[in-house]
């Protein structure tokens, strides 16, 4: 084997700019063998069930591609991927043959994603912008300008083309 699997990372949160950022890394950077790996950053901790507890420090364990469309862990993780993530994921999955997981982390954004990057560890991000104006990015903070400027790995911002802001 000439080059090692890479881990290539998506920021998703499902939303119309991340989902901008998701086909953007699977059409330019996605190659066949890469393992994708979803992070999702979600802002409350429900502690409904004893393994959350555990999980708000590290985050959840990898989850398969194959149970993200079930309704059981979507309940779980407290994650909704919607029909259109999914048809992107299956479809890149069976074209290019990599393997696709999903990790879900509870907390800041910004923090999170930054851990991410360490912990799993990523060899590259990809992170869509919202778009925000100058003054909401002053006053709520971007999380890609957060993650570019204090990420360990090379990170790529895709701008939505719908401002959400």
């Amino acid at each position: 084997m000439a080059t090692a699997d890479r881990i290539v990372g998506v920021a998703v949160d499902f939303s119309v700019c991340s989902k901008a950022a998701l086909r953007w890394a699977v059409e330019n950077i996605v190659r066949p063998g890469d393992h994708l790996i979803l992070i999702n950053v979600q802002k409350e901790v429900l502690y409904e069930e004893g393994e959350m507890q555990l999980w708000e420090a590290t985050g959840s364990p990898l989850i398969p591609l194959v149970e993200l469309s079930d309704p059981g862990i979507a309940k779980k993780y407290g994650v909704k991927p919607d029909a259109e993530t999914l048809d992107i994921l299956n479809t890149v999955a069976r074209q290019k043959e990599i393997v696709v997981v999903m990790k879900i982390y509870w907390g800041d954004a910004r923090e999170k994603i930054c851990e991410a990057i360490e912990n799993i560890p990523l060899c590259c991000l990809i992170i869509g912008n919202r778009g925000l104006s100058k003054i909401k990015r002053v006053l709520l903070g971007s999380v890609s300008n957060y993650v570019v400027n204090n990420g360990t790995c090379p990170v790529t911002v895709v701008k939505c083309a719908e401002h959400e802001g």
